[in-house]
């Protein structure tokens, strides 16, 4: 699927955040362009997570806004939100929880049997999926993004219980979402070669 479209930003102005009464970054601005990506950094409980559930709509901001411009929807119709969570259905087959997918967020993207080969489990799409390791299932995760399309990819830590043949394979998912016009938000511990990514700094309260 094509995203392309000059007019099309993901704006996030002057946003807050607070959990627990705690505050965990404040002031947050950024514009991201249609085929860009954003790296979120930061040590665990900074507020990386919260980040990407705030522009998927999942939680509010204490202050601030987020918002699609030029875009179909609000951001959250036109996000893919990948958790710590791979929200993988054990009791339905590999190729199943594909169809799950589909019928939950929207077709009109690879097929299962492209998606599943790319991520290395076509020979699995009939298992049931309770029976896939850590790795597999992080595999299966991802292969939504494929077979579910939208212009948004929110990432949290999407390299975990990924080798090293799986995070190759995602990098290249990542940069062919961005050819096609797509966005990458995605929180991680690790070095990821996004090319002219930015990357924004979570610590001690502030996002920079």
């Amino acid at each position: 699927m094509n995203f392309q479209s000059d007019g099309i930003r993901l704006t996030a102005s002057g946003v807050s955040c607070v959990r627990g009464g705690r505050p965990l970054f404040a002031g947050l601005s950024f514009e991201l362009a249609a085929g860009g990506a954003i790296t979120v950094l930061g040590s665990n409980g900074a507020g990386k997570t919260s980040l990407l559930r705030m522009i998927a709509g999942l939680l509010a901001p204490a202050e601030g806004t987020i918002e699609l411009r030029g875009g179909p929807g609000s951001v959250g119709e036109a996000a893919h939100f990948l958790g710590h969570l791979d929200a993988v259905k054990g009791a339905l087959s590999v190729s199943e929880n594909l169809d799950f997918a589909r019928a939950l967020l929207g077709g009109g993207g690879a097929s299962n049997e492209i998606a599943l080969t790319r991520l290395g489990l076509n020979a699995l799409q009939d298992l049931p999926a309770h029976m896939l390791s850590a790795g597999q299932r992080r595999r299966l995760a991802l292969a939504r993004l494929l077979a579910a399309p939208r212009l948004i990819w929110l990432l949290d830590e999407p390299t975990a219980a990924l080798d090293a043949a799986g995070k190759e394979v995602l990098i290249g998912m990542m940069d062919e979402h961005r050819t096609r016009g797509g966005m990458v938000v995605v929180a991680t511990h690790l070095e990821l070669e996004l090319e002219d990514a930015r990357e924004i700094f979570i610590s001690n309260g502030r996002a920079v």
